[in-house]
């Protein structure tokens, strides 16, 4: 261990409030971390969404308090007024350690200082300021390299032997048995590929026509194709099934993550965005081709490039730091669906043998719970 460590840590709380793709990027980090303080009380702050998944992480996290918010952070609201409580939550917990596994800690360091533990340990950038009693429990901020190996620098540095880059989602016969009750088919061996046109960020999303395109050539190889995504998505997957001549199965707004990741478990393959869906996707270990408009490849690409395709087309411009592509959208336009398919094989049993999904309004119709 890090002789800095005063003593063996009994109590510590993770910062890391980002979205589903960052905070399962972080896996390999807090599995380090478990294993180096086996017998500790490890707490996660995260953003609301991340309860559900620590709860399934119990082999890892322990505990999880929500984050409130902070205005230089655009990932979720702040809420101003829950400051308070908030603070008040985490100093009664008399933290030992708190790691700030954010990023580069121009901000994030004076926030986790603010949260009353005995020793901080994390990131700093060039700017970022550390606490000087602390400072060398804090490790230079990478500049580049993978999300995952950019977090083990700090596990590394902290002395923690390193287990494995693996990313985890853990699912359970409950989540198999709730897709089921929504998509009967679900396990009938008919196969099929999950098609998640959504993203965070609109710089993010390739077209929905080129994804429609996919789509009506996928359904010709012999796939269902499931059009997937959050309930505020559901205007750009109508767009996609618009697109489409053949009726997909669209469940967007239907799923719960839980269930969306048995059917990612079960699919054939996943074509997505840069964007959550691929990182669930790898860590089921399913294939996948996604399609990288504006991120950065080399940060955020599945590590197992053979299971895992990314299209990117270099442009000057990458990566982006707009909401909205403020040209022509060059990185989604040199994509097209021919770079696409070629990765995913084409089936011996023609489509038109196999049961289609009920139609209703031009797609495949849902049923609700």
């Amino acid at each position: 261990m890090n002789s800095s460590i005063e003593e063996t840590p009994q109590r510590i709380v993770v910062f890391r409030a980002l979205m589903l793709g960052d905070v399962l990027c972080a896996v390999p980090a807090l599995r380090a971390l478990r294993a180096g303080y086996p017998s500790a009380e490890i707490t996660l702050v995260g953003l609301p969404w991340a309860r559900a998944l620590v709860h399934r992480l119990s082999h890892l996290i322990d505990d999880f308090i929500v984050f409130p918010g902070h205005p230089a952070f655009p990932e979720g609201e702040c809420n101003v007024r829950a400051w308070p409580d908030f603070l008040a939550q985490v100093h009664a917990r008399r933290f030992d350690l708190a790691i700030q596994l954010h990023g580069s800690g121009v901000i994030a360091n004076p926030l986790v200082s603010t949260f009353g533990a005995r020793q901080l340990a994390g990131f700093a950038g060039p700017d970022a300021w550390v606490p000087p009693d602390d400072s060398d429990l804090f490790c230079p901020w990478p500049e580049s390299g993978h999300e995952i190996e950019r977090l083990l620098r700090l596990t590394d540095h902290l002395g923690l032997p390193r287990q494995g880059t693996a990313l985890e989602f853990p699912l359970d016969d409950g989540d198999r048995q709730q897709l089921q009750a929504l998509w009967p088919d679900a396990r009938s061996g008919r196969p099929y590929v999950c098609v998640h046109a959504g993203a965070q960020l609109p710089s993010r999303r390739w077209h929905p026509r080129r994804f429609a395109e996919v789509g009506d050539a996928l359904a010709e190889r012999g796939y269902t194709v499931v059009l997937t995504g959050s309930q505020a998505e559901t205007g750009l997957v109508g767009d996609v099934a618009a697109c489409m001549q053949h009726a997909p199965l669209n469940l967007c707004g239907h799923t719960t993550l839980w269930t969306l990741g048995a059917l990612i478990e079960g699919a054939a393959a996943v074509v997505c965005n840069d964007t959550g869906v691929s990182h669930v996707a790898a860590a089921l270990g399913k294939d996948s081709v996604v399609i990288s408009c504006g991120s950065d490849p080399t940060r955020w690409a599945p590590l197992d490039r053979a299971r895992h395709r990314v299209l990117a087309h270099a442009v000057p411009c990458r990566p982006c730091k707009h909401v909205n592509c403020p040209t022509a959208h060059e990185c989604a336009n040199a994509v097209d669906a021919a770079q696409v398919l070629r990765w995913i094989p084409t089936l011996r049993v023609r489509s038109a043998r196999m049961a289609s999904p009920s139609v209703a309004g031009g797609a495949a119709s849902v049923a609700t719970a």
